[in-house]
């Protein structure tokens, strides 16, 4: 009743539903996707909930159609519709990791069948154990404050909303409850492989910290990712307003006067508008094009990934993308 109970409250506190709402479940068979499901059912009348599962079939461990047949017996037993879609990413020619790969794939999926049946919001089973091992893996690569911020309880991609009611809740409580209830659930084999980075950390690293260094470390870095969320919402606002000041036009003296935390994410906000994904901006970009404003000569260039450069003109700095 305790987990029951918190995500009630995530729920009501965070206005992540709305009486009436469509609810698209994303459902792999896990644990953490199963719990959600029993969860939202046992809150669907209190909320008026119209619910829906989501389920997509990746293509990467040879039994990953046995998950699928899992999650439509699921669906059949809780009276809930299941929409299933299948992707192949372990042989198709994909340039980045297979981590990444599925999670776009997945988005892709989850936002289009929202839009097929309605959905106001996709559910989605990320824990605050998921959290902290996103901050470390985004600490480890160098990120930045927007990547600290880690995983949101609500967010919107591509037109979709997306919230995660779990966020809060470690995983161990997860599977107490699914023991208690003697729910099934399967496990994923690659959850298990350590040549991926999240299971190096989830392993090994967190382990050691807890034992050694802070066994709250979970919740310490899950709060850092909440309270780093709260301060980059804000300093965004501020360079929002500062970039309509400008008009959207990067003209060179008014950025050469902004607070550096301002800056940077007035020029991220410019590349948002020529190329929609800035997640390969790393530090070392920031810095080139810090550079390129304040100390190059008028048309000077920076190469940035995915084809997009800027240049330096007389007045004002340009952002191209080669098509």
């Amino acid at each position: 009743m305790r987990l029951l109970k918190s995500i009630h409250d995530t729920l009501k506190k965070n206005v992540l539903v709305r009486r009436g709402s469509r609810v698209l479940i994303g459902v792999s068979g896990g644990p953490d996707s199963v719990a959600l499901l029993y969860l939202l059912h046992a809150l669907r009348k209190e909320f008026s909930l119209a619910l829906f599962i989501g389920h997509l079939d990746h293509g990467i461990r040879k039994d990953s159609a046995e998950d699928c047949e899992f999650v439509k017996k699921l669906g059949k037993a809780f009276g809930i519709p299941v929409i299933a879609g299948k992707v192949n990413l372990r042989d198709a020619a994909l340039r980045g990791s297979v981590e990444e790969n599925a999670r776009k794939a997945r988005i892709e999926f989850f936002c289009r069948t929202a839009r097929k049946i309605n959905a106001d919001v996709v559910a989605i089973g990320h824990t605050q154990d998921d959290q902290a091992e996103t901050v470390i893996m985004r600490l480890l690569r160098g990120s930045g404050l927007q990547g600290l911020r880690a995983i949101q309880l609500k967010k919107i991609l591509n037109d979709v909303v997306f919230i995660r009611p779990l966020l809060r809740s470690r995983r161990k409580d997860i599977i107490a409850y699914l023991k208690k209830r003697k729910a099934a659930f399967r496990v994923d084999s690659t959850n298990k492989e350590d040549i991926y980075f999240r299971n190096k950390i989830r392993h090994y690293l967190i382990p050691v910290l807890e034992k050694n260094y802070n066994r709250n470390i979970i919740e310490v870095l899950s709060n850092f990712a909440e309270t780093a969320g709260q301060d980059y919402d804000f300093l965004d606002k501020e360079a929002e307003k500062e970039f309509r000041r400008m008009r959207g036009v990067l003209n060179i003296e008014h950025l050469k006067n902004l607070h550096p935390a301002i800056f940077r994410l007035v020029i991220r906000r410019a590349i948002s508008r020529v190329q929609h994904d800035t997640r390969r901006i790393t530090y070392r970009h920031m810095k080139e094009i810090e550079d390129l404003i304040f100390n190059r000569p008028v048309n000077s260039v920076v190469n940035l990934p995915q084809g997009l450069s800027v240049k330096k003109g007389r007045i004002c700095a340009r952002f191209d993308l080669k098509k």
